[in-house]
């Protein structure tokens, strides 16, 4: 199981156009996805992939880290895996 933190997400984006962006990006569906608002501004998801390893995520996400998408350029982390 891997986590990817997907930052500066553009305000009312929603779970099914953030799904179809990363698919584009040869990214698998997620199983699970978390709205972080912070103060509103800059909104985050963190997405949950049961079905894959870190190792995976971290070579997917150079394709949109960085990227602008909606606006905003989007900052994407794979997030550390939670049993080490």
């Amino acid at each position: 199981m891997a986590d990817l933190w997907m930052g500066n997400v553009e305000p009312g984006t929603t779970d099914e156009e953030i799904k179809e962006f990363l698919i584009k990006y040869g990214f698998p569906p997620f199983d699970a996805i978390e709205h972080i608002e912070g103060d509103g501004s800059r909104p985050a998801v963190l997405l949950t992939f049961a079905g894959v390893g870190p190792e995976a995520l971290r070579h997917l996400q150079p394709r949109v880290h960085d990227m602008f998408w909606k606006n905003h350029k989007i900052n994407v982390q794979v997030m550390k895996d939670r049993s080490e």
